[in-house]
């Protein structure tokens, strides 16, 4: 027989999934191969605690005697392996009942001939699954509220940087609009009151007697302070002053950069997911426990 796909993998994949696995050992049939040993094996490693280990069919082992064989070889074979060497083995014999006759397991099993009467503990089977099941449903029922209300956290903590980097955001569009100020307007001004230390009489004639007065008023000190200034280093000074601008206007470039942040759309999106998972999603956690209680209760009046 062959598959396109790996059959040990994906019983291993399976098992990784699974609340129970059960390895059930067939008397008649090649029960203790070593293909299936080293796959129990394997499944043992890592998922000891869900495997469960049944003699199946045991109503065709033949007398007591037969099956205590058939079940210290298979004990045997198991203890050869140190993965599946562990203490308190248990392997319960099951088998299905005679299907063709309406009777309860007990009925039936009264009715077995006496080579076949062995106990039958396939309802502790249907017990241990039913266990897992009502457990199954708890803790998920149970994670729901929690994952409702994780993902209320993730929603606010996202919300609230978002909210911190909108803030970061403006400080370093300020220091940026503060520093590109400083370069274009401290330039300017140095640019200006040089230009009237040094023609003042055109200006005058440009812009009349009245502005001139205001500008020597306001910049009448700066302008003061250039007359000192050597004829000859009056290129230098400028060039340090073109210098200082464009050094102010790259300093604006790298202060105002700025981290992306969420849109309207997309905050107003979080939130209502939000609110969903808390007013919708949440709240059905009561009522599907109800629901479980109820068919709980219903199964065990049946």
């Amino acid at each position: 027989m062959k598959y396109p796909f790996d059959v040990n993998q994906s019983i291993l994949w399976l098992g990784d999934l699974a609340d129970l696995i059960f390895v059930f050992f067939d008397p008649i049939g090649q029960a203790l191969c070593k293909r299936t040993l080293n796959l129990v094996e394997k499944l043992n490693e890592k998922h000891a605690d869900r495997m469960r280990f049944y003699l199946s069919k045991a109503d065709e082992a033949g007398h007591e005697s037969d099956r205590q064989r058939v079940m210290m070889q298979i004990v045997q074979e198991l203890c050869k392996r140190p993965g599946l060497n562990r203490t308190g083995f248990d392997m319960p014999t099951i088998y299905v009942p005679n299907m063709n006759q309406k009777c309860s397991i007990k009925s039936c099993h009264a009715r077995l001939p006496p080579s076949s009467r062995c106990a039958n503990q396939i309802e502790e089977v249907c017990k241990d699954v039913e266990k897992t099941i009502n457990q199954t449903v708890q803790n998920t029922l149970n994670s729901l509220e929690r994952d409702c209300d994780q993902i209320s956290q993730i929603v606010e903590e996202k919300l609230r940087e978002d909210s911190t980097q909108a803030s970061t955001n403006w400080r370093a569009r300020m220091r940026g609009l503060c520093y590109s100020l400083l370069g274009m307007i401290l330039p300017l001004l140095l640019m200006a009151t040089f230009l009237i230390s040094t023609s003042h009489s055109t200006l005058n004639s440009l812009l009349g007697g009245e502005v001139m007065v205001v500008v020597d008023t306001y910049l009448g000190p700066l302008s003061s302070l250039w007359k000192q200034v050597p004829l000859g280093y009056s290129n230098y000074i400028i060039g340090a002053i073109l210098s200082l601008a464009l050094l102010m206007l790259l300093i604006a470039k790298f202060t105002s950069r700025t981290a992306p942040t969420l849109t309207r759309k997309q905050k107003r999106s979080m939130q209502d997911i939000s609110d969903y998972v808390q007013n919708v999603v949440k709240s059905k956690k009561q009522t599907l426990y109800a629901e479980y209680l109820k068919q709980s209760v219903a199964d065990q009046d049946l």
